[in-house]
């Protein structure tokens, strides 16, 4: 797997357990973000577990292709930054962290709540779509495949959209989760360029005054 990027390892990592969860209830069950049992029982492993599994096959692979989509360049702009060592350390920090980091407010919202569960890798992938913004905030992305839109803009209309349905908690998906992670991915960057690479922060700042969209 020497070939293998570490998005890449990671989706095909998440596409074998949720295909594993879907077959097995037992095992989705124990996997699953339950802020009640976390809280009654301190089974904290369920902060990181239930980004591995998730809905169905549409839910799966939603996330699996914005992943992959965002991953690659994330992950290369990491390497470029921080070296070939400690950059992939840091993006699995930044994977892993995003998981946890999404699912605090859920918890703390619901841990006296035995029906609310939650599950799947939106957080992470929301923090890994973000880390894109610090390194390339004017880079084009595609509303619907077909909108041209600066991931920056795209970004900002994303936290709104998310924070308004989370308040508003009309449906069954986890916007709190997008919200939170989102933060995390461009927080923990730009923490990371500021100890790191200062000059990055400078570079993000410049980009911001002066755009040039690819």
């Amino acid at each position: 797997m020497e070939n293998l990027s570490l998005t890449l390892i990671i989706v095909i990592m998440t596409g074998i357990v949720s295909y594993r969860a879907f077959e097995r209830p037992a095992m989705r069950g124990r996997m699953l973000f339950i802020p009640d049992l976390i809280n009654r029982f301190g089974q904290y492993d369920r902060f990181v577990t239930h980004g591995f599994i998730h809905a169905d096959w549409m839910h799966l692979l939603i996330n699996l292709f914005v992943l992959y989509m965002f991953g690659q360049n994330a992950e290369h702009y990491f390497q470029a930054a921080f070296g070939t060592v400690w950059g992939p350390v840091l993006y699995l920090v930044l994977y892993l962290g995003g998981i946890v980091f999404s699912s605090i407010p859920s918890y703390i919202k619901h841990r006296e709540n035995a029906f609310y569960s939650a599950l799947g890798a939106s957080g992470a992938v929301s923090s890994v779509v973000f880390l894109n913004v610090f390194f390339a905030p004017w880079s084009m992305i595609y509303i619907y495949a077909i909108i041209p839109m600066p991931i920056v803009v795209g970004g900002i209309l994303y936290l709104w959209y998310s924070d308004y349905m989370g308040r508003k908690g009309s449906d069954n998906v986890g916007h709190d989760a997008h919200f939170y992670g989102a933060i995390w991915g461009f927080v923990f960057t730009f923490v990371m360029a500021l100890i790191l690479r200062p000059e990055l922060v400078t570079r993000f700042v410049d980009l911001l005054i002066h755009p040039t969209f690819d």
